[in-house]
């Protein structure tokens, strides 16, 4: 009865205290800032991108921007969604920026909610460089990254739509090469650019090639077909808006086929970095820890990304997430970030250790093989948490238990009373149960008995085929706990009384699909060929019967 313990400890409240306080304090707001052009030219404007996830904060202060910039169209946007079934509200903010001078310029800190978001780096060049179609009321450019490339690598083709005037509608148009894929990524950025004297609005259009062999690759010219709303005579006397008609110069990408020494799978970057953003260092067992695992790469897309994979020594169980990724265009290069939570449940205790699979890749610039990986993550696992976390009371705790009359300290007369009529209604009811007469069990030889449970196993094993050819993940769970007598709660249970490793396999990989992103076909397969002539009881096997009196769970198998 000595169970319950008084804390009288005035420096344990405290810590007490302190951890409840640093519980309930706000997290940090998340803030980001980011150009969506780091190099452009005397006159243009550059978009300055601030992102925050707190949505009450308030605008940025842009007064930091005046020494070196124009700061002007300023425009914010919220966005709402939802990560790991946690709703997240973003909101990001927007400025043009127009250099006052040229070069290496900084742009400083900006501040939102008590937070600097980081400096970032424009280049601004001379106002010289004029594209070669300058002076026209409408204009095309088109830009690759390289002008030399790897089959399948990833490059950068950019088209910047120049207009003067107003435009009422218009169409930008890029014929899909031969040999390569050519698709858009990300949404047009618009500024505005000084050429010769005169004011353009600018559209940047990006996209990804990824050429498809070897050889000499042409890509076809854009065109841009328009309306502009015309000069001032126009709109004085009424004229139609006049049509505007631009195309870009056709564009050559020597492409070099696979070298032999490259590693497989073929996977063709600028660079590639890889780290651990949260790894555990002690953990308990029986008791998920979380590796989570990101991968940088320049000039590749989502899409040509390998899959994260991790391993844990020691019998530990791995169960991955499907992995997310990010893409974004830098530089006139595409950039992705990946990122894969790894849930990890060491089964005994000692000295975890986790390894993350490396990744080969081919070095574009360097062209040589090379390895991105990390070290292997040592973990401490302590032993699973006994059933009771209260620690037995020791010598000279006395005065920090509660007491409980009659029961501490000295014998009182009304407590053996009271215990002693209680062993007394003890012993009667386990007298009366013995006395009650047992039902006689149904003998063996009982035809009736016999095809009755028969039946119902075969009703039983015909609910799992139907789960199994046309229900979910959900209702085959609930089909093979339905196969026990009595039905059983969970697959846990159903595992206690099962004896057959392949059984067992099958609910491991049925677990899995509905909870850790596993295949949710083989898992069918594994619990239809498994069960297929009915479960195999711990307990109760009839090994000695020559035939089995159920038929299987499909015919033919």
């Amino acid at each position: 009865m000595r169970n319950f313990r008084r804390v009288n400890n005035p420096a344990a409240l405290l810590l007490l205290a302190l951890l409840l306080t640093l519980v309930a304090l706000p997290a940090h707001a998340q803030v980001r800032a980011w150009l969506d052009r780091d190099r452009i030219q005397l006159g243009e404007t550059a978009t300055l991108n601030v992102e925050t996830d707190q949505p009450g904060s308030g605008a940025p202060d842009w007064s930091a921007l005046d020494a070196d910039f124009q700061a002007s169209g300023h425009t914010s946007t919220r966005r709402v969604e939802v990560v790991g079934g946690e709703v997240r509200t973003r909101v990001l903010y927007a400025v043009a920026l127009r250099p006052r001078r040229e070069g290496v310029l900084t742009v400083p800190p900006v501040q939102i909610h008590g937070e600097d978001t980081a400096p970032l780096e424009l280049t601004v060049l001379p106002a010289g460089d004029t594209p070669p179609r300058a002076g026209a009321v409408a204009f095309v450019e088109a830009e690759l990254e390289t002008d030399q490339a790897w089959v399948q690598q990833a490059v950068g083709y950019v088209l910047r739509l120049h207009y003067a005037t107003p435009l009422v509608s218009g169409e930008l148009e890029q014929p899909q090469p031969e040999g390569a894929a050519l698709r858009r990524v990300g949404d047009d950025v618009t500024y505005s650019r000084d050429i010769g004297g005169r004011r353009y609005n600018v559209v940047e259009r990006r996209f990804l090639l990824v050429p498809e062999r070897s050889g000499p690759l042409d890509i076809p010219a854009a065109r841009f077909r328009g309306r502009g709303t015309g000069g001032f005579f126009d709109d004085m006397f009424g004229s139609a808006p006049r049509t505007l008609r631009a195309s870009s110069e056709p564009q050559r990408l020597r492409i070099d086929p696979m070298p032999d020494p490259a590693p497989r799978p073929w996977l063709p970057l600028r660079s590639l970095q890889m780290r651990v953003l949260e790894a555990p260092r002690q953990a308990r067992a029986g008791e998920a820890v979380e590796v989570v695992v990101e991968l940088r790469a320049d000039g590749a897309a989502a899409s040509q990304m390998p899959e994260l994979e991790l391993r844990a020594d020691d019998g530990a169980q791995v169960f991955p997430e499907p992995q997310q990724a990010r893409e974004q265009f830098d530089g006139g290069r595409p950039q992705v970030v990946v990122t894969r939570r790894f849930p990890v449940v060491p089964r005994r205790a000692g000295t975890l250790q986790i390894h993350v699979e490396p990744v080969q890749w081919w070095d574009v610039r360097a062209g040589v093989a090379r390895t991105a990986g990390v070290p292997p993550l040592s973990v401490q696992v302590q032993r699973a948490a006994p059933p009771s976390a209260l620690p037995a009371p020791g010598a000279g705790d006395e005065e920090r238990w509660i007491r409980v009359p009659g029961v501490q300290g000295e014998v009182r007369p009304w407590a053996v009373a009271a215990a002693g009529f209680a062993l007394l209604w003890l012993a009667t009811l386990i007298w009366g149960l013995h006395r009650r007469p047992q039902p006689r069990a149904p003998k063996a030889t009982d035809g009736a008995s016999l095809r009755d449970a028969l039946d119902a196993d075969r009703a039983r094993l015909r609910r799992l085929r139907l789960a199994l050819d046309t229900g979910d993940l959900g209702e085959v769970e609930q089909a093979l706990c339905a196969l026990a007598s009595p039905p059983v709660d969970d697959l846990d249970a159903l595992r206690m009384r099962l004896d057959d490793p392949a059984q067992l396999a099958a609910l491991d990989s049925l677990q899995r699909a509905r909870w850790a992103g596993g295949d949710a076909t083989a898992a069918r397969s594994g619990v239809r060929e498994a069960f297929a002539k009915g479960p195999r009881w711990a307990a109760a096997r009839e090994s000695a019967r020559q035939t089995d009196p159920l038929p299987p769970l499909y015919p033919g198998q």
